[in-house]
């Protein structure tokens, strides 16, 4: 094992995961990922050996968090999920989804790859297919996420874990382009302050040279709403993760004080967002 495990943003999936096979092993779990552990690997649990326990509980928050946001939104009439840079998220696999829905994955080819063969036995409860995408190639992107747009009425989007090594202006196109898309009707995603992403940055030390954190939240929340979304749920980090007793006991107290206003860039957040197409966005043309 290299000094640095982490050789390259797909090696943070691994991370996760190494994160969801923890989770799953407590007798009072919160989730159960019964695939975590082989997509985790021994890469995974080194990058995680590498964090720092705040990573650990953050992490394992977001991922309950995003599953109980992704059932509410299927109960309401989503019907197709787009989850963007899937890395090893086992969902369709682990989650009470209906058989008719259709889950997209779109991610790198060769990552895609490892994870069809690890998980080649495995069935999904829902109608799965993954496709290999470049967002970072803005050509392809469009036509992935217009061909994509084609498939379903009521779309959820999910970029869990992506933005945060993106630059900023790379997530604003992104921010736009799902909201030129008619039936992209929420979007799901987390960021943090830029002084909780420094924190990251210093404790991370040099094991993310090769991924390294770039997003910086100019106006938090607001700079998406700023792009045609209107923010329908903001969970804090923190106070969720008090909430579902994966907070360190002595960070307790600090979460019932009043929170930082994540629609501001100063202060200490870290957000989970659920956001809904805001009407009158710019769409783009269906033929």
């Amino acid at each position: 094992m290299s000094p640095t495990p982490v050789r390259n943003v797909s090696d943070t999936a691994r991370w996760v995961a190494a994160y969801r096979a923890r989770e799953s092993a407590r007798p009072d779990a919160i989730f159960h990922d019964h695939l975590a552990d082989r997509l985790a690997g021994e890469r995974g649990h080194a990058i995680a050996n590498l964090a720092t326990m705040h990573s650990q509980w953050a992490l394992i928050t977001r991922t309950r968090l995003i599953d109980d946001l992704v059932l509410q939104s299927v109960a309401q009439g989503t019907n197709c999920v787009l989850n963007l840079a899937a890395g090893f998220d086992t969902r369709p696999y682990r989650l009470a989804l209906p058989s008719d829905l259709l889950w997209i994955e779109g991610d790198l080819a060769p990552l895609i790859e490892e994870k069809e063969e690890l998980l080649r036995n495995e069935t999904p409860r829902c109608r799965l297919e993954r496709q290999s995408v470049d967002l970072a190639d803005p050509g392809v992107r469009a036509a992935f996420l217009h061909e994509a747009n084609r498939r379903a009425s009521r779309t959820l989007v999910i970029t869990e874990g992506l933005i945060i090594y993106l630059e900023t202006a790379a997530v604003v196109e992104l921010a736009q382009a799902f909201a030129a898309e008619s039936n992209y009707k929420h979007w799901i995603v987390d960021f943090s302050s830029p002084d909780i992403v420094g924190m990251m940055r210093k404790s991370m030390g040099t094991a993310l040279v090769h991924s390294p954190f770039q997003f910086v939240a100019t106006g938090g929340v607001t700079l998406f709403e700023q792009q045609g979304w209107e923010a329908e749920h903001i969970l804090s980090l923190m106070k969720e993760a008090r909430r579902l007793r994966r907070l360190p006991t002595w960070m307790r107290p600090f979460a019932l004080l009043p929170q930082d206003n994540p629609r501001r860039t100063k202060g200490r957040w870290s957000v989970v967002v659920q956001f809904k197409q805001r009407k009158g966005t710019v769409q783009t043309e269906q033929s």
